[in-house]
């Protein structure tokens, strides 16, 4: 076995991890309670007009998703590094939304001005990292995976 093979115990994270992970669920579940209910209308205005589905479907369909993550993050720690593989993704996903508003100009959530559009474009990048890093699913994305035998394929 060499050295890049061998698997390394993982360390518990850390009370920051934890809590800012922690923090992610809550407000994933917030964030999704929201899309189904007070702000539906201002999330329907960011959803791009080239997407083929009914806006409040999506509005609802990404408001479902979200509250299951934030609920797997607050759950299921064991599986925590997974839950914020997918809120990462979720967070790439929904960024042509934020990019649409800034095009377009669209007001929602009190971003009236482009620099306030833009800012929220640019924090985007943030709540990727915020998922990958509280969660360890950046530390589980880079350690090596220990190669099968072909016996055990």
């Amino acid at each position: 076995m060499t050295r890049h093979q061998r698997s390394v115990p993982a360390s518990p994270p850390s009370p920051v991890r934890r809590i800012a992970a922690g923090l992610l669920g809550a407000f994933l579940v917030f964030a999704g309670a929201s899309h189904l209910t007070f702000a539906r209308e201002e999330f329907a205005e960011l959803v791009p007009d080239w997407v083929p589905l009914d806006q409040d479907n999506v509005v609802v369909q990404s408001g479902i998703v979200e509250i299951a993550l934030g609920t797997g993050l607050l759950a299921l720690p064991a599986s925590r590094a997974r839950w914020g593989m997918a809120a990462a993704v979720l967070f790439v996903a929904v960024f042509p939304g934020n990019l649409h508003q800034f095009l377009q100009r669209r007001d929602a959530f009190g971003l009236d001005s482009d620099a306030g559009r833009l800012t929220r474009l640019a924090l985007q990048p943030l709540l990727v990292l915020w998922a990958l890093w509280s969660t360890g699913a950046w530390r589980e994305l880079r350690s090596p995976r220990p190669r099968r035998r072909d016996s055990e394929r």
